[in-house]
């Protein structure tokens, strides 16, 4: 299986206001593209990312009006993004300066931050000497040197990890590089895949007393991984299912090309494909200026668009 490494995160969260506006004037991402839910096109699909929506810098979000959800085990619990490495202090005072609540730890040798979005999502942003070529979103508060680079890695919480992390190293090509204890006295393991770095990491914690995380605003939907085309994607379907999980059809995104499968500690994984990139229907100076529908949904523009609500500027 030719991972890359991952390719977006989708998160459920309610109010679609607050949330537009504390991804783009709080952490400094650009809206990249903004279209429909493709089962529900009464509520928006957003896209952040970075400068060009680099395949793996994009976070994602489906809106509802919904109770919030349960962090706990079975869940991506944690989102977290890349900074150099002397960008703590500038994020230490954005973050408070925004009256973001946040904890610090030192993790692998490098300086976390763990904070949440104003639906409770899980966000960590981690300040690292690894090179990460990915260029920030231009923000007037926040240096292209001390921006968002993309996704670091996404944390993964189960009772027992024993069966994801055989999936990982096994079907998916990861490999473990380290393991710690966390503070709270479970055990975290990471891996990587293909170069390494960030944007490639998967942390699996194993935290037998978590209780069951339940879904709802503020927790993750789908972690997403590379793969750079269809033929790679369907390589990794067979692969998939000959590791025993039930697997959906090749499904078009648009953007990318998508399958689907559970994995064992219950998951939601997804493999998208490079191509053919948030630019295929909007020059890359004009990402996520205007309402993009899939084509079965462009003979209801008016009445979808009459059932938005507007976006902050």
């Amino acid at each position: 299986m030719k991972i890359l490494g991952l390719h977006h995160i989708t998160a459920m969260a309610g109010d679609v206001a607050a949330n537009v506006a504390f991804y783009t004037r709080v952490l400094g991402l650009r809206l990249i593209k903004r279209t429909v839910n493709f089962d529900d096109p009464s509520t928006y699909h957003l896209y952040f990312g970075d400068t060009v929506g680099t395949p793996g810098s994009a976070l994602t979000f489906f809106y509802w009006e919904q109770p919030r959800g349960r962090p706990g085990s079975g869940q991506a619990t944690a989102t977290a993004w890349s900074v150099p490495a002397d960008s703590a202090d500038f994020w230490r005072a954005r973050l408070t300066a925004h009256d973001v609540a946040f904890t610090e730890e030192t993790r692998f040798g490098e300086t976390v931050l763990h904070f949440a979005d104003p639906d409770g999502l899980g966000l960590e942003i981690v300040a690292t000497a690894e090179p990460d070529a990915r260029r920030p979103w231009t923000h007037p508060e926040i240096p292209v040197a001390h921006g968002l680079r993309g996704f670091h890695s996404v944390t993964l919480t189960h009772a027992d990890s024993g069966r994801t992390a055989r999936l990982l190293t096994g079907a998916m090509g990861y490999r473990e590089t380290a393991r710690a204890a966390t503070a709270g006295g479970e055990t975290r393991v990471r891996h990587a895949v293909a170069a390494g770095g960030p944007g490639s990491y998967v942390d699996l914690v194993a935290a037998p007393s978590a209780s069951r995380g339940s879904p709802g605003a503020g927790t993750v939907h789908h972690v997403a991984f590379r793969v750079a085309d269809d033929a790679d994607e369907l390589a990794a379907q067979a692969e998939w299912r000959a590791a025993g999980l039930q697997v959906s059809p090749q499904m078009d995104r648009n953007y990318f090309h998508s399958i689907y499968a559970r994995e064992p500690g219950g998951v939601l994984f997804e493999i998208a494909t490079d191509t053919p990139g948030f630019a295929i229907d909007e020059t890359v100076d004009s990402l996520g200026t205007k309402l993009l529908l899939p084509a079965h949904f462009e003979p209801h523009r008016a009445a979808i668009e009459a059932n938005l609500v507007p976006l902050p500027a």
